[in-house]
């Protein structure tokens, strides 16, 4: 007999109750199955966009830049090029790649990806960074390269090297980030090369490039170039200053040379920028002397150098016999002239100078 409180769970209570359970179960198994999806597509989603997306490709590329690794980052998909590629882009299909190494490169830093469009098959990525003291972007073409196996590969749909076409006057040899080249290295026609000519030189793209010359001719400061544009040419002009020891040894072989025309006993010294001339005959021969030196400069002349014109003053003692009546008199007298000439720079390194000038 029922006192009040709740009878036994029949049969069929149980019955319903197993359902219900069961129900709620897979309810927690349902979500926590779309919690588990959820999660796996956002860790591929993340996985896709930090290592196998388009942006990734890029910020790999610097990465191999920022860590100086010139052979890598030349073996990424579509950054090496050949004369075709070139030509078709207007630039010289003989650039030298003597500056795709590491000893070339400076470090690209903080790079960061500040946008990426889909044009078709083609991905744009715009990059910002830091090269050196300066503040860089680019942007990069990207397409699709094939598959590996459910994993994207890709390449750069425009190289990103570039071509800094150089000019460097006042001297063969110079530096590009410290490393030293001689123009007739990298030139096509090698030991025949012009020193007037630009030089095309391939580059890695962004980067920056400092060229500097320091010789014991001439010297520059270095000046700073940017490649931020794939394929691309950034024209160059560095004009060399001569050193003040050139300037000295210019001056000390312009003196020896008119020290040794003063050593010549006749009244016009062959080859030399002074002499005298006089109407009667002379008794005997004379003497030169050189009372004044030039002061000499030396400035840029296109591919070589050039002395102008400076004043300088020799003396002639002579004596001379009246065509009349024989009669000797002893002439003494300052020979004002001026001195200017030019220098070329030897293959050897050495210099080659031709003086000239003459009486005022």
């Amino acid at each position: 007999m029922d006192s009040g409180g709740r009878g036994p769970a029949t049969t069929e209570d149980a019955g319903l109750g197993r359902p219900r359970r069961l129900a709620r179960d897979l309810t927690i198994l349902g979500v926590i199955g779309a919690l588990l999806f959820a999660a796996l597509g956002a860790g591929a989603a993340a996985a896709y966009r930090e290592l196998y997306s388009p942006r990734a490709f890029v910020l790999h590329y610097l990465e191999l830049l920022q860590d100086r690794r010139a052979a890598e980052a030349l073996a990424v998909p579509g950054v090496a090029v050949d004369s075709t590629e070139l030509e078709s882009a207007g630039l010289p299909a003989t650039a030298s790649e003597a500056l795709l190494r590491s000893d070339a490169l400076q470090a690209i830093t903080d790079a960061r990806v500040t946008s990426e469009t889909v044009d078709g098959d083609i991905t744009r990525v715009t990059v910002e960074y830091r090269a050196g003291a300066y503040d860089g972007r680019t942007t990069f073409a990207v397409r699709q390269d094939g598959w590996s196996g459910v994993v994207p590969h890709w390449r750069f749909d425009v190289s990103p090297l570039a071509v800094v076409d150089l000019t460097v006057r006042g001297s063969m040899r110079f530096s590009v980030n410290g490393f030293e080249i001689d123009k007739r290295q990298v030139s096509v026609d090698g030991a025949d090369a012009d020193p007037s000519a630009a030089v095309p030189l391939l580059v890695f793209s962004p980067g920056l490039y400092s060229v500097a010359v320091d010789t014991a001719i001439s010297a520059t400061p270095g000046v700073a170039i940017l490649a931020d544009s794939p394929l691309t040419g950034v024209p160059v002009d560095v004009q060399a200053e001569p050193t003040e020891e050139f300037v000295s040894v210019v001056q000390q072989r312009v003196e020896d040379f008119l020290t040794t025309c003063a050593e010549q006993k006749v009244l016009q010294p062959t080859g030399c920028p002074f002499g005298f001339t006089v109407r009667n005959r002379i008794d005997d021969a004379p003497t030169w002397s050189i009372v004044q030196q030039p002061t000499v400069s030396v400035v840029p002349d296109g591919a070589g150098w050039r002395i102008p014109s400076a004043k300088a003053v020799a003396r002639i003692e002579v004596d001379i016999r009246s065509i009349f009546d024989g009669s000797v008199r002893t002439v003494e007298e300052d020979v004002p002239f001026t001195v200017d000439g030019e220098i070329t720079v030897q293959p050897d390194g050495s210099a080659s100078i031709a003086i000239g000038g003459g009486t005022d």
